[in-house]
């Protein structure tokens, strides 16, 4: 059993986005994604696929990609984007998923070598981006919304290692420490980070490696080639 990560997918929603709108390399992106995650990926697998997911404003109008996702192989476990707009409701969502497919919103999963824990996560304040006061509640708002999602990784039986799936970057090259990373590393079993929301050249700009005993994986999927990438078990 392997763990593969892909994040950004953007499915139209029901309304033919075209997303070659934001370049060459996006034309036709999941015919691409799905041929080569049909290539790399077993049934035994788990994808781990962090955010904005579809453009569907309803979620009548994202059960289609769902269901596309959902026809892949292997184990699928999701968390909320910035534009998850269908997703109000995490019970009605559970109820629309396929077979084989998991949502998590700020809460945990057991995934069998580790225990898997998801939320959205948002920008966080820098002196050269400071947040508007709008932005600074849902980014405090956050901050207790992960800490929520570890507690409940932690209240799971035994002591296995966690992997948290964060929609926004945790921590960009330039910002060494950030209120996601000091939170991460408060929790000692956190080991693995997996995020995406950083597309074109910002993706570069994120952060990628091994920092206060947490390995970070940037998996946006035009970043990575448009091909599920594997994550060691932590």
């Amino acid at each position: 059993m392997r763990l593969f990560a892909i994040g950004d997918l953007h499915m139209p929603g029901g309304d033919d986005k075209p997303m070659d709108v934001f370049g060459s390399q996006w034309d036709r992106h999941f015919f691409h994604i799905s041929e080569a995650w049909r290539e790399t990926v077993r049934e035994e697998d788990t994808v781990l696929i962090p955010g904005d997911i579809s453009w569907a404003m309803q979620l009548e109008n994202a059960i289609p990609d769902l269901q596309e996702i959902g026809a892949l192989p292997g184990r699928k476990i999701l968390c909320k984007g910035n534009h998850e707009y269908w997703w109000s409701s995490v019970s009605r969502v559970r109820a629309a998923l396929p077979e084989g497919m998991t949502v998590l919103q700020f809460d945990a999963v057991d995934a069998g070598p580790c225990v898997i824990c998801g939320t959205r996560g948002w920008n966080y304040p820098t002196q050269r981006n400071p947040l508007s006061p709008e932005d600074e509640k849902v980014f405090r708002r956050e901050l207790q919304r992960l800490e929520l999602a570890l507690g409940r990784a932690e209240a799971l039986p035994g002591e296995k290692p966690i992997l948290v799936m964060i929609h926004f970057p945790p921590r960009m090259k330039e910002d060494p420490e950030t209120p996601f990373t000091r939170i991460l590393e408060e929790h000692p079993r956190v080991k693995t980070a997996v995020y995406g929301h950083l597309h074109g050249a910002s993706f570069a700009e994120g952060f990628a490696g091994e920092a206060g005993g947490i390995h970070y994986y940037p998996v946006s999927c035009d970043g990575i080639g448009f091909r599920p990438v594997e994550i060691p078990w932590p």
